[in-house]
């Protein structure tokens, strides 16, 4: 890792939201402050969601898997090229897949419940501070 991603990754911080979240594929967008993401596009509607919320969704399919959301509160959103990449493959070199959401000011890294506490102590190995 270079010293420039090194040191964002110094200046950031994490946070682990409570609940367990899952990803499905639905028929009709619901009302978005409802869920954490709704994605629309030509082929396809994506909402990810806590377990809970599903009995309000017409759900076509559902990802086997609940995943932990991990927000990344970026020092330096948009001019930090390669600090995904290190975040992923940190993550990766330790077994784990992950799925990443990339908002305006923040991204979130969401790995299975399982392997919550595996990827917490990844983060911080990678100089992360927790809060």
């Amino acid at each position: 890792m270079n010293e420039d991603i090194k040191k964002i990754i110094e200046s950031s911080s994490f946070v682990v939201h409570e609940g367990k979240f899952v990803y499905t594929k639905v028929r009709t967008a619901p009302p978005i402050n409802e869920h954490f993401l709704v994605s629309k596009d030509a082929d396809e509607i994506t909402v990810v969601t806590k377990e809970e919320n599903l009995t309000r969704l017409d759900v076509i399919e559902r990802n086997k898997d609940d995943y932990s959301l991990i927000e990344l509160k970026v020092s330096v959103p948009f001019y930090s090229v390669g600090f995904l990449a290190a975040v992923s493959s940190a993550i990766a070199k330790e077994g784990m897949n992950i799925l990443i959401v990339s908002t305006y000011s923040k991204d979130y890294v969401m790995v299975r419940v399982e392997h919550t506490e595996k990827a917490v102590r990844t983060l911080l190995d990678l100089g992360f501070s927790k809060g």
